[in-house]
């Protein structure tokens, strides 16, 4: 094993993955020369040239449909947006032509694409450059969506990605950027569409995914002080979702709080809250607690910012209320 940034986990994977296979490139804002706005793509321009490592025009819409439109001629492109704030501006690309191509074309033209980049908040980034669109993209037949948290899932999971024959949106974080973790040092894939239990416990199961899922790790601890176990779940892939995972989970605990890091209408969390009701409901001990983002924009200044996003301490609260314990 070898400990790595989450970056460079990133750059591993697009790296290995170009090597093996000629028809996969990057385009994106500054992932060639500049080496990726977060350093994610650093020296893939001198290993594979220009042609594969493509610095594309500040026109989100314009390089999307491009390399939608390029899996159609056999190419397996990797699409970097600086954030995915800015995949708004594509958007129309990635719901109405990659996600639909297969079963519009009756399976003639299958789309193997990555769209990949930051999510979420990255701190004083203000309302427009500071939000989650899990839950927008899983909305939608045909995408994979993919939320890794660690160095270790980032790299096997987008090498998954990158093989896979359908679209996925891969979703990282500016700040984990520059999270280390170890990773082998020869070649693994993870498949996708499978959570990772990443703590036991038998007390309480906690699921999240993306960064946030640090606050569970740091809750889990101070509960542990008052003798209440937390099992902590990490989707990895919102969807497809692992479902069987989540409910044995709750099988055995018997109570569920969810952690994520998005408004909270229509979220992820609301989606996982209506599968355990209806497919593990006799075996909950009390009401299931969902934990997200204040339903604001999000705030600019540093004060409001920690207010408005979820932190140990409302994971601690809401596993407490679960637990009827104070």
């Amino acid at each position: 094993m070898k400990t790595i940034q989450f970056r460079e986990a990133v750059c591993e994977a697009m790296s290995e993955e170009m090597r093996r296979d000629e028809s996969i490139f990057l385009i994106g804002e500054e992932v060639a020369e500049y080496n990726g706005a977060y350093k994610a793509s650093k020296g893939m321009l001198d290993e594979f040239g220009e042609k594969r490592v493509i610095d594309a025009p500040i026109a989100e819409l314009g390089f999307a449909g491009i390399s939608v439109g390029s899996t159609m001629g056999g190419n397996r492109p990797i699409v970097e947006f600086m954030t995915f704030n800015f995949a708004l501006v594509g958007i129309d690309q990635i719901i109405n032509n990659a996600a639909k191509i297969r079963q519009m074309s009756g399976g003639q033209f299958p789309c193997p694409i990555v769209f990949r980049g930051p999510t979420a908040s990255a701190g004083q980034l203000g309302a427009t450059h500071s939000q989650a669109f899990e839950n927008w993209f899983a909305n939608t037949p045909g995408l994979k969506v993919v939320v890794p948290s660690n160095p270790y899932d980032a790299k096997g999971l987008l090498k998954a990605a990158i093989r896979d024959d359908d679209p996925v949106i891969f979703m990282e974080s500016e700040q984990m950027y520059g999270d280390k973790g170890e990773v082998p040092e020869g070649e693994y894939i993870l498949p996708l569409g499978v959570a990772d239990i990443k703590r036991k416990g038998t007390d309480v199961t906690i699921v999240s995914f993306g960064k946030i899922i640090k606050e569970a790790y740091k809750a889990a601890d101070e509960l542990e002080k008052d003798g209440i176990s937390c099992e902590i779940i990490d989707l990895r892939t919102v969807r497809p979702m692992d479902h069987a995972t989540i409910f044995e989970s709750v099988k055995k605990t018997n109570r569920l709080v969810v952690l994520e890091e998005a408004w909270p209408f229509a979220s992820v969390a609301s989606e996982i809250t209506y599968q355990v009701q209806e497919n593990a409901f006799d075996y909950l001990d009390a009401p299931i607690k969902r934990i997200t983002t204040a339903d604001t924009p999000a705030p600019f200044s540093p004060v409001l910012l920690e207010e408005w996003l979820p932190n140990a301490g409302d994971v601690v609260k809401a596993v407490k209320e679960v637990m009827y314990v104070k």
